[in-house]
């Protein structure tokens, strides 16, 4: 029996989505800014492969491209712009690829979200998901929550997914195995430790440890020890290099430099170089007019040594408490295509 699993975010992709800013988001105090900074997004991915966006306002996001190259464009309406987390998240079993729309409660029913938890549903009976299977959950989980290093391993956080507002009838048992069920997990690794200021999420695994490959974790430092987080930072290291893979072998460790606090209307504002997009050739990394944003691209160089490492200025994203992988999703390829 053919094995199913969570694929790799390096492994080759079919699309990305991308969920557009609109008036009526609570990006409307600075529409103009957050709208460039999606756009820039939208073209870094098209340089490597199609790009999908989803837009309220249609006829005025198309206007916004003049090279429609790997664009495709889809009317819908939207409460935000989170792709990440009510995005479909696709599993490989065999030949067959299904996509698991699992429900959306914006981080424990922080914000509204009837509109989003709808998006993958109507871009299923539109057809965007041609050759895909779907399968729809009543169980909450959003995917800047989990981490698949594509060979049976699922990363995840205690503070969000053993947090009340998303399942609070199942316990840390029952959600492992839950995730072993329904993502084909054969482990998963729960980090204790780790936050951001400013953060909805409850700390999202994608603002704290990535898998970079099936043999690196690359993850966000600190060491400023005069920080709020410098305590929690060095107690997730210390838990991260505990981690293994389904062979037992520990993972390599590669740390990424500390952001200074970035403040915005007297609040702390969730930056992390750790919300990074992989996709087909290149990598996308979030920075932040900060001085160490050109330390991090030269993490990024040695890590990702075949891919092109791209820039994008995430300064406006983080006012609405994410940054760039938040507001992308991927869609792998039909398996055997």
């Amino acid at each position: 029996m053919a094995k199913k699993r969570m694929p790799a975010e390096w492994e080759k992709q079919a699309f990305v989505q991308l969920v557009f800013p609109h008036q009526k988001t609570d990006w409307a105090p600075y529409l103009e800014d957050a709208i460039v900074n999606f756009v820039n997004i939208a073209k870094a991915i098209q340089q490597f492969q199609p790009c999908l966006i989803v837009a309220q306002n249609l006829k005025e996001v198309k206007a916004l491209f003049e090279d429609k190259t790997n664009l495709m464009f889809v009317q819908a309406k939207n409460n935000d712009t989170w792709s990440r987390d009510f995005g479909g998240i696709t599993i490989q079993e065999g030949k067959k690829s299904t996509i698991l729309n699992f429900s959306f409660n914006a981080w424990g029913g922080k914000f509204a979200f009837n509109e989003d938890n709808q998006i993958t549903q109507k871009l299923y009976k539109k057809g965007f998901f041609e050759g895909y299977g779907l399968k729809t959950y009543n169980f909450v989980l959003e995917g800047g929550a989990i981490e698949s290093d594509g060979n049976g391993v699922i990363m995840t956080t205690s503070n969000c997914l053993l947090e009340p507002n998303r399942n609070p009838q199942f316990s840390k048992k029952e959600i492992t195995r839950t995730l072993k069920e329904y993502l084909g997990a054969q482990k998963v690794l729960w980090l204790n430790h780790g936050f951001l200021a400013g953060d909805d999420t409850d700390a999202h695994i994608d603002t704290l440890a990535r898998f970079a490959n099936e043999n690196t974790i690359i993850y966000q430092g600190c060491d400023d020890k005069n920080d709020e987080h410098y305590k929690a930072f060095k107690k997730m290291k210390k838990q991260l290099r505990t981690f293994k893979n389904v062979d037992g072998k520990l993972y390599k460790l590669v740390e990424l430099p500390w952001i200074e606090a970035k403040i915005f209307d007297d609040e702390r504002l969730p930056a992390t170089y750790a919300n990074f997009l992989i996709i087909n050739g290149a990598v996308l990394v979030p920075t932040y007019n900060d001085k160490n944003d050109k330390k991090a691209l030269e993490v990024f160089k040695e890590v990702f040594k075949k891919e092109e490492i791209i820039p994008i200025d995430c300064s406006t994203l983080i006012k609405q408490h994410g940054s760039l992988h938040c507001v992308t999703m991927q869609y792998p390829v039909l398996k055997g295509m």
